[in-house]
């Protein structure tokens, strides 16, 4: 196979002049991609039957071993990288040495969302186009294209980089809270990243898509201190902290709508312990998503003001924000490079999107931070159902996606 693609490498060399050579050497990357498409399928299976929720150890181990079992054998020197939190998982760096002056980077992650046992209830099946199983697109599928175009350009002999390494880490799902600084760090020493989250499949979306934006993160934690008393004998020498909760929930449950590019969901919430006393303690939490680098500091003022006024008195609120994975806003340059992937898509007649922002979050906002390199998102499969029952990838989506992550990183080893 390694004689039969040697040429399309040749003739991506030339000159732009010649229309002719460039199609027919698309017609043979398309062609590569459409062999690959099989196998990719199978490394489907194998991931997805093994369970790897973010707190799943021993899955994770595994899945560590799978990927840098396929990364090894592609010709990549590897390393195992302790996350520094959470459940102690490694990382799987991978790097390959080319003959170029590009710096590449290809980032995607291990994890799931869903429990140990899940297989049980939501198997790995087919229904015609589309393949379910839990964590199939998110982002088991991401990782098999990472696979698999590395294949078609290993078969192709392609080395036109200087470095391309690829990362992926177990707890993207979780905030990638041991992962995140590593990643940008990692990112900040190449000049594209390219990010393998999945795309939307039909429905909803209409065509395969690129991102440019992703929200940040953020935990709200909201206390309420109030006064224990006697429930149903002196139920008036207490302070209800749960009452007092309650009231403050509602004064600041919109408050997020009068700053753009800030989004706040109270998610969870819990009170005494008892069922005969009045509760002195009261907790809840929110979700926050934000665009907006001073986002958490406007909602933090906001909040305060709306505090200040109680229901039960002599109680005392607090709200603290801590900050999670930084928003992803992608730069002009990474605006002109989803352009391109899109005139890559029309080459094989299909239509690829741009999608400016979602309220998902993504490490492309760790990658993204510092500005240096170039990132996108999306460049997994296309799928829906994530973080869901049902959760599939859809198989006509396999050799486009292999199609442009190939040509992509063709086009991106070639510049100077």
């Amino acid at each position: 196979m390694k004689t039969r693609f040697i040429p399309l490498l040749a003739v991506l060399a030339l000159v732009a002049g010649s229309t002719h050579a460039l199609a027919a050497a698309d017609e043979k990357l398309k062609a590569a991609a459409e062999q690959e498409k099989a196998p990719l399928i199978e490394t489907l299976r194998d991931m997805v039957m093994i369970e790897s929720g973010s707190s799943d150890v021993e899955g994770l181990k595994k899945m560590a071993d799978f990927t840098e079992g396929r990364l090894k054998a592609l010709g990549a020197a590897t390393e195992r990288r302790k996350t520094t939190a959470g459940v102690g998982a490694d990382m799987v760096i991978a790097t390959f040495k080319g003959s170029g002056t590009r710096k590449l980077m290809l980032i995607a992650h291990m994890d799931t969302v869903y429990q140990r046992g899940i297989l049980a209830s939501e198997p790995y099946h087919v229904d015609g186009t589309k393949i379910f199983g839990p964590g199939i697109a998110d982002d088991k599928g991401g990782i098999a294209v990472v696979l698999h175009a590395l294949k078609i350009l290993k078969d192709a002999g392609w080395k036109d980089y200087a470095t391309l390494t690829v990362s992926f880490n177990p707890d993207e799902e979780v905030g990638s809270i041991g992962s995140g600084e590593i990643i940008a760090e990692l990112a900040d020493q190449h000049d594209v990243v390219l990010s393998c989250e999945p795309t939307a499949a039909s429905p909803p979306a209409k065509n395969d898509s690129l991102l440019l934006g992703a929200s940040g993160t953020a935990t709200g934690i909201m206390k309420v201190k109030g006064r224990a008393s006697h429930a149903g004998a002196a139920p008036d020498r207490g302070r209800n902290a749960l009452i007092e909760l309650s009231h403050q929930l509602l004064q600041t449950e919109d408050v997020a709508k009068s700053i753009p590019g800030t989004q706040l969901n109270w998610t969870t919430a819990k009170a005494g312990t008892v069922r005969n006393q009045i509760p002195e303690d009261a907790e809840a939490g929110a979700d926050i998503r934000l665009t907006i680098p001073d986002g958490i500091a406007k909602l933090q003022a906001a909040i305060d003001a709306k505090l200040k006024t109680r229901l039960v008195p002599d109680t005392e609120t607090t709200v603290n924000i801590v900050a999670g994975r930084p928003p992803f806003v992608a730069s002009d340059r990474g605006r002109a490079l989803a352009q391109e992937g899109q005139a890559i898509y029309a080459e094989i007649d299909r239509k690829l999107d741009i999608v400016e922002m979602t309220g998902g979050a993504t490490d492309a906002g760790y990658a993204n931070r510092s500005g240096k390199a170039i990132v996108v998102e999306s460049f997994g499969l296309a799928g829906f159902g994530y973080h869901a029952r049902d959760e599939f990838i859809d198989t006509n989506s396999i050799v486009p996606r292999l199609y442009l992550m190939s040509r992509m990183l063709i086009e991106q080893g070639k510049k100077k």
